[in-house]
């Protein structure tokens, strides 16, 4: 099953949160689950903020990306387009908002889930919850707004 970030036109999958083809980023994959969105992603010991803990950059850009390359998923499914259909839907971050809740551990995968919350125009608006062994160590909104056509 391919993630959302795997149909990103190659002229816009560069970011380092979630482009495919940027071999030093992140690499996010996220996909469906019911009405919520998943991603994981297991940190590294460069992502260290003080022994067994992960950077809070780091987690905040987990936030980011996941909520963007949601808000494309959500709307083509608000259209009821698959997600090869052009023309091509990408989103970039209006406003993003972190709360760390608690040290977020380093060793093991982060689970990472989002909930659309608002489908409005050009924005849709985007909560996510990072979980640490079912934890939640962290909670983030995003305002994604749809990249215009000449973006990228």
């Amino acid at each position: 099953m391919k993630a959302f970030q795997d149909y990103y036109p190659e002229n816009v999958a560069h970011c380092y949160g979630c482009g495919s083809i940027n071999k030093h980023g992140h690499q996010i994959k996220t996909h469906w689950d019911g009405d919520e969105s998943v991603t994981f992603f297991t940190p590294e010991p460069y992502h260290t903020s003080v022994p067994g803990y992960a950077y809070g950059g780091l987690i905040a850009s987990l936030i980011d990306c996941h909520c963007t390359g949601t808000a494309a998923a959500a709307m083509y499914r608000a259209e009821g387009r698959a997600m090869d259909t052009l023309p091509p839907f990408r989103f970039v971050t209006g406003s993003l908002h972190v709360d760390y809740l608690r040290p977020t551990p380093i060793a093991g995968a982060l689970e990472i889930r989002g909930r659309v919350k608002e489908i409005k125009g050009r924005k849709v608006v985007v909560e996510a919850t990072v979980l640490a062994d079912g934890i939640a160590t962290a909670r983030g909104e995003v305002v994604a707004i749809q990249m215009p056509a000449s973006f990228g």
